[in-house]
């Protein structure tokens, strides 16, 4: 049965590249908000300060999309559990939201039947400074992430690498999937606290990370459950899940003869090779 789990990075990546092309230096004709919240209320007066801006410039930061406004705000929108950004569907839903009708005719609608994602407006000369983006680490596919950054992050820390690699506040973006995929790939056990891992491991990390990640954003993303590209369409990096949800399965590293385990951390499925993920 397929999870539900929270879009991670390459997802989000790929949902904002799907809607530049469309809303990037275009002007909101008319913007519509059907319910006063999501997972948090809406900023008052949601509709009046859409309506007429012109999104500059389209980016994301960890797993928020941020569409910057001539007005001054920045839109930041969170898909969480559930959420989807689709442009021109078929027909209207039962769970759509919010509705952005473009000035070139394009209609984008947020779609979200749990209501776990949120929209927030901030001024964009202090949005450094927003409560959900002020405590985010560097981006991993960024400059200022590498191996000397890591090997500061973790000194003298016991946390497990797993979870290190899951913190918002050391590394920004990352999710249960691609950690599991991973630390498979550098061949180290996740119940390894960081403090313990070597030097000459972090370049090793620092390269798989930005691997996966490109890799999966390439694929447009994994579909377990809900998410979908702004086209309706799937994304096909689950086909090359190594270990993530392969639980019994053989290890596919070439030679080992381990088969794929799971177990709980922090409340979250860690799959891994006990044969060759081992602690350091």
């Amino acid at each position: 049965m397929l999870r539900r789990i929270m879009p991670e990075l390459p997802e989000v990546e790929t949902v904002m590249r799907g809607l530049a092309p469309v809303m990037q230096g275009v002007r909101i004709a008319r913007a519509q908000v059907n319910r006063p919240d999501l997972r948090w209320p809406f900023p008052p007066h949601m509709e009046a300060r859409l309506t007429g801006a012109r999104i500059e410039m389209m980016r994301r930061r960890s797993k928020y999309i941020l569409a910057g406004l001539d007005s001054g705000e920045t839109l930041l929108i969170h898909l969480g559990m559930s959420g989807r950004m689709v442009i021109n569907p078929e027909a209207d839903q039962k769970h759509d939201h919010v509705v952005l009708e473009m000035e070139t005719g394009a209609r984008i609608v947020f779609n979200d039947p749990r209501r776990f994602g949120a929209m927030d407006l901030c001024d964009t000369a202090t949005l450094d400074q927003h409560r959900l983006i002020a405590v985010l680490g560097p981006e991993p596919l960024g400059n200022r992430f590498d191996a000397a950054y890591l090997e500061t992050a973790f000194k003298g820390r016991k946390m497990p690498v797993k979870s290190a690699l899951l913190d918002q506040r050391i590394i920004a973006g990352l999710g249960n999937i691609y950690v599991c995929e991973v630390l498979w790939r550098a061949g180290i056990h996740p119940q390894t606290a960081i403090g313990t891992l070597a030097p000459h491991r972090m370049p090793v990390l620092v390269r798989h990370i930005r691997e996966v990640l490109t890799e999966a954003i390439e694929a447009g993303g994994s579909s377990l459950r809900d998410y979908v590209q702004t086209n309706g369409d799937l994304g096909y990096f689950q086909h090359r899940f190594a270990v993530y949800g392969r639980e019994g399965n053989p290890c596919a590293t070439p030679g080992c003869a381990g088969t794929i385990a799971r177990m709980v951390q922090s409340g979250r499925s860690t799959f891994y090779c006990p044969t060759c993920q081992q602690k350091a």
